[in-house]
């Protein structure tokens, strides 16, 4: 697990996002964690100069159907990088690998595949609580140091 805070980072190596457009793809499943995850994402966008109609926020029903949906982001809006944001929290069968490999491989592969980056900020927790200290709790907000990675690909991106 997660031994430094999410949320640290040292503004000064974070360019201005004023230029940028982003696009935030939210999983509805596990909404308290992804919202949350959402929400630290947004802020960090805003704190590090993004202006607010710059952010676009799509909802899909769960963290596989992220792939799909950051696809057609990517390809039917004009964005310097895309946040997939999911949660998924291990049960009692595998259903919670066969999710995890297919979301990270797929998020891999629209990397590969694309010419804007879509960062992967998809928890995999063996348990809820895990995933409350990692959205906004004594392991900060993984949202808040995706999105900063999200401010320096774009910027990648546009060399």
């Amino acid at each position: 697990m997660a031994t430094t805070d999410l949320s640290a980072y040292d503004k000064t190596t974070v360019p201005n996002a004023e230029k940028f457009r982003f696009g935030i793809v939210v999983s509805e499943w596990n909404e308290t964690i992804t919202d949350a995850l959402y929400k630290g994402a947004v802020a960090a966008l805003l704190e590090n100069g993004a202006l607010e109609e710059n952010i676009i926020k799509w909802d899909v029903p769960g963290s596989y159907e992220l792939i799909y949906g950051a696809k057609k982001m990517v390809s039917s809006r004009n964005l310097d990088a895309v946040i997939a944001i999911g949660s998924v929290i291990k049960g009692e069968t595998k259903h919670f690998d066969f999710v995890c490999d297919g979301v990270t491989q797929g998020i891999k592969d629209l990397n590969l595949s694309q010419e804007t980056p879509v960062i992967f900020c998809v928890l995999t927790d063996d348990t809820m609580q895990q995933s409350i200290d990692r959205s906004g709790g004594k392991h900060g907000n993984k949202g808040i140091e995706c999105a900063v990675a999200a401010i320096k690909m774009a910027l990648v991106k546009n060399y």
